[in-house]
């Protein structure tokens, strides 16, 4: 290996790189903008989605009741739900979000109140539909009341106290610091934002040197150079590797800036009981969380320059490394998923052990026994990777594809 020619070629290579728009806007602009705009859309659309469901005053109905005439009181009385008409299509009401929910009373409730026959009241909603929820809760809410004051009633006619009703009072205290709360929150996406940004920041330039050299018919003239095939390969390689490395820097430093400020804004903003979202993500989670990604970029440059290397055009390697992405997007936001945690066997599972470790990191977590597994194992998985691009490139039924 010709350490001079390595870096002649990759000279040529990044001058060239620079010179196209369309690189540097998925390497620079992309993960400079990412974070803010999702972290800053979510944040706002969330607030606004929630203000507004909990404006609402939501419409119910109430099925059946005519016997029991003091839960159904009870229920228009309260002025945070409105009673509509009953009609029979109360289901399909609730479904196209007419009404958003609907009470139903068995016949005898009242009478069997009094008998002291225990009944149960369906509450009926669209589950996942925020206003329905709501709603639902708001009913929830007023017949706990009705029934609070009903076992009173019967308390005081016993001349017994009210607190048979609670005889002891249960509260959830949590016990974690708020970064982890905050970090738990939000750590597996930052880690998946990071996986997939690494990825697109080398897709253009790794086709570009391959698949774009065949087509610009460029590719003979670099190989009839006085270059031996390794070093033409490395040259490439590293130019890959700094578009997903650039990529990866300026994603987590623009995660950090933009979590940093949103975690402020957000603190400020929370009310009294200290309810927000609460990030410390300092300069040494950046730094690990960058350092995890750095043989993962590795081994994204190497396997999608050996990938694009078998098409003859910019197009053909475009619809290569297209099924490409859902193959890492499966892993990485496999650490979204709720009970997904990092033990020694994830350890070793490419792309899902750097976005576990990625979320463990973020919230403070360093089990330095699992951070050394997931970085040896990346690491030789990149070795083996660049192995293959280079006997790939070494191939001639390969280069010169027809």
């Amino acid at each position: 290996m010709n350490l001079h020619a390595v870096g002649v070629v990759y000279r040529k290579e990044l001058t060239e790189w620079l010179r196209d728009r369309r690189t540097l806007i998925s390497t620079v602009l992309v993960p400079l903008l990412a974070f803010p705009i999702l972290i800053s859309g979510m944040i706002s659309l969330s607030t606004v989605l929630i203000g507004s469901a909990k404006k609402e005053v939501p419409k119910i109905m109430i099925i059946h009741g005519e016997d029991s005439p003091g839960v159904v009181d009870a229920l228009r009385a309260n002025k945070d739900v409105e009673v509509v008409a009953y009609a029979d299509n109360w289901k399909d009401q609730i479904s196209d979000k007419q009404i958003r929910a609907a009470v139903e009373i068995p016949e005898g409730f009242q009478a069997s109140l009094d008998k002291g026959t225990p009944q149960t009241i369906q509450i009926h909603y669209y589950e996942g539909e925020i206003k329905s929820e709501f709603g639902a809760e708001h009913v929830e809410k007023s017949l706990k009341a009705y029934r609070d004051d009903l076992v009173k009633k019967r308390l005081e006619a016993k001349n017994l106290p009210d607190s048979l009703i609670a005889p002891f009072d249960t509260k959830q205290h949590n016990v974690a610091p708020p970064e982890k709360v905050g970090g738990s929150t939000i750590g597996s996406m930052i880690g998946y934002m990071v996986i997939i940004l690494s990825m697109t920041g080398a897709i253009y330039p790794a086709i570009d040197l391959t698949a774009g050299e065949k087509e610009r018919g460029t590719m003979e003239t670099i190989l009839s150079s006085p270059v031996s095939r390794l070093d033409l390969v490395l040259g490439k390689f590293l130019l890959v590797f700094s578009a997903s490395l650039t990529t990866a820097i300026l994603s987590v430093t623009s995660m950090g800036l933009s979590f940093a400020y949103m975690g402020h804004a957000l603190s400020n903003s929370a009310n009294a009981s200290g309810a927000g979202i609460h990030m410390n993500l300092g300069l040494t989670s950046v730094v690990a969380v960058f350092l995890m990604a750095l043989p993962l970029s590795v081994l994204f440059s190497a396997v999608l320059m050996t990938v694009a290397l078998f098409a003859k055009t910019y197009k053909e390697a475009q619809s290569y490394l297209t099924p490409m992405t859902f193959i890492v997007v499966i892993p990485a936001v496999a650490s979204v998923l709720p009970g997904v945690e990092l033990n020694p066997k994830l350890a070793l599972i490419p792309i899902l052990n750097t976005s576990l470790v990625c979320k463990e990191i973020i919230t403070g977590t360093y089990h330095w026994g699992s951070i050394a597994t997931i970085f040896a194992s990346t690491c030789v998985y990149a070795a083996i990777a660049i192995f293959i691009a280079v006997r790939t490139f070494q191939r001639e039924s390969v280069l010169f594809r027809s």
